[in-house]
């Protein structure tokens, strides 16, 4: 238990709690309107206009995420880009009902050893090379995983979709607040990186809002991918080989054999059945598994979205078993099966409402590391074929190092291992990390409803679960379990909680530490089976 001046220290203002209203419940589906899409892209506000513009053209919804993937890649440059370290997609309303994820994660370079960064017992790692810094990068998987996608499920063809990443590239955009703000957090490592500061601090000095950004080193890498019709010569070819020179240049561990041995995989996803619904995420290494296991807890105690104190310990239980537990399948063992069985779900139950009779919480532990960035996309076509989207660099501009004369910020991958030999996710050669985006498409009678997901780090797993119990659990219309306050948790007893909270001063009085915090940025899309009408709600 918190003591009386830890209380005191950690009890947010009255504002805290009174910032944001009720919401009423509501049946499925909730409010769509008349003039409501019947397709649509969602995210990234460059990206969703490449997107759109292609459904407008006749492309289905693979096509649009695609050129929305590209061109927010060029667009949102401290969040991600086509050397981010990667992500996972999950595609839903395919023919005869088949539901597919595809894995674009990140690899370790076949180099990297567990023990490689000697790190000491807290995971801490000298100078913080495994999270800035060329030894930070990985493979990049982001430009695989999109012509996978595309040559299994598209109807367009790579060069056409790129042009708008191009023209964005070429031509330039003004720099947002987001995007002058995370240059100035970060100029004390960019600056000193040759590509970085050719790219982003042309005359000394970090890019300001309101200032016009081009690269065209970029734009002449993409026009050489779409002559050559594919993504390709990105792991074979020349500049597969220019990459692994500044990589070999600098000090990092990535090769030309690391670029050409890289594949994006395509995997069956993860499901849950829940209230009439089936949930669908991506496999570890993405944090789907996270909010599966939360879900299947709140099913077997049979509660809704009104869990409160039940919400908190699932979502604490299942990021304990996630820290401890949770690696690259191909690599080590996961127990994926046990932890989303009813069998272990009601051992949880259990346990969450032996925590809620005693007041107190479930004893758990964390070994949290903060994070930012990240895109999602939402894409749903006319025929109802629906894909969610989520790729990164990792934290702003990731490992804070560029390629020079190719205009490619590299994500850093490799910090989403943990240092420490002999865990789960611990280093190893060719291995994905861990990591936190769960793209997740939700079925109703085998029809696609929903796509959803997150950016933000470790609160994007938390952000989606809130927003699904919300939404399914509660029947809460769209836009208000979205806007409804979150809580966030990485299995200790700090918590954040948005302001609002309306479980907050139970919280406080069962031994949590509560901070004021934003809990993610969330992107859902509906669609209603019966009209078609698609509609978006972000927060």
């Amino acid at each position: 238990m918190q003591t009386a001046e830890m209380a005191k220290r950690n009890q947010p203002d009255r504002r805290f709690f009174l910032a944001a209203g009720a919401t009423a419940l509501a049946g499925w589906p909730s409010f769509a309107q008349e003039a409501a899409p019947r397709q649509l892209v969602a995210g990234q506000p460059e990206g969703a206009a490449a997107g759109n513009a292609v459904l407008a053209a006749g492309g289905n919804a693979i096509d649009a995420v695609v050129a929305a993937a590209l061109a927010a890649g060029v667009a949102a440059v401290p969040l991600a880009g086509i050397a981010g370290y990667g992500g996972h997609l999950v595609i839903a309303g395919l023919p005869g009902g088949k539901v597919t994820s595809i894995d674009f994660n990140s690899t370790a370079p076949a180099s990297l050893t567990p023990n490689y960064f000697q790190a000491n017992e807290k995971g801490q790692v000298k100078g913080e090379a495994n999270t800035f810094g060329w030894l930070s990068a990985g493979v990049p998987g982001v430009l695989a995983g999109l012509q996978l996608a595309l040559d299994r499920y598209g109807t367009k063809k790579f060069p056409d979709l790129v042009q708008p990443a191009i023209r964005l590239a070429r031509d330039g955009f003004k720099v947002n607040k987001g995007f002058a703000n995370a240059l100035r957090v970060s100029q004390s490592r960019m600056a000193k990186d040759p590509g970085s500061a050719k790219l982003l601090f042309p005359k000394g000095e970090p890019l300001k809002e309101g200032e016009h950004f081009r690269n065209p080193d970029l734009s002449r890498l993409l026009e050489s991918l779409a002559m050559a019709g594919s993504v390709a010569p990105f792991y074979q070819g020349k500049i597969a080989a220019d990459i692994a020179a500044a990589f070999a240049a600098h000090g990092g561990l990535v090769t030309a054999a690391d670029l050409a041995a890289y594949q994006a995989i395509e995997r069956v996803p993860l499901a849950l059945d829940w209230k009439g619904f089936t949930l669908y995420t991506p496999l570890p290494t993405a944090g789907g598994l996270t909010i599966l296991q939360t879900l299947a807890t709140i099913k077997a105690l049979e509660a809704d979205g009104t869990a409160g104190q039940a919400f908190v310990e699932a979502l604490r239980v299942a990021w304990t078993d996630r820290l401890s537990l949770i690696g690259d399948p191909e690599q080590v063992e996961v127990p994926i099966k046990r932890l989303l069985s009813p069998e272990y779900a009601g051992q949880t139950a259990e346990r969450v409402k032996a925590a809620i009779k005693r007041n107190q919480p479930i004893a758990g532990k964390t070994d949290g590391r903060p994070a930012s960035g990240t895109i999602h996309l939402n894409a749903v076509d006319a025929s109802g074929l629906t894909v969610a989207l989520t790729f990164t660099h990792g934290g702003y501009f990731g490992a804070q190092v560029s390629v020079e004369n190719l205009g490619l910020v590299l994500g850093h991958g490799v910090s989403r291992f943990d240092p420490r030999p002999g865990r789960p996710n611990s280093p190893a050669p060719r291995k994905r990390p861990l990591h936190n985006m769960c793209p997740t498409v939700v079925t109703r009678s085998g029809a696609p409803v929903l796509a959803i997901g997150a950016t933000g780090g470790r609160r994007i797993v938390n952000a989606v679960a809130n927003v699904l119990l919300g939404r399914l659990g509660a029947e809460m219309p769209l836009a208000a379990a979205v806007k409804a306050p979150r809580v966030h948790t990485e299995g200790d007893l700090a918590l954040t909680a948005e302001a609002g909270y309306p479980q907050a001063p139970l919280l406080l009085t069962a031994g949590y530490t509560l901070t004021a915090g934003a809990v993610a940025s969330l992107q859902a899309t509906e669609r209603d089976p019966k009209s078609g009408a698609v509609w978006s709600a972000a927060r």
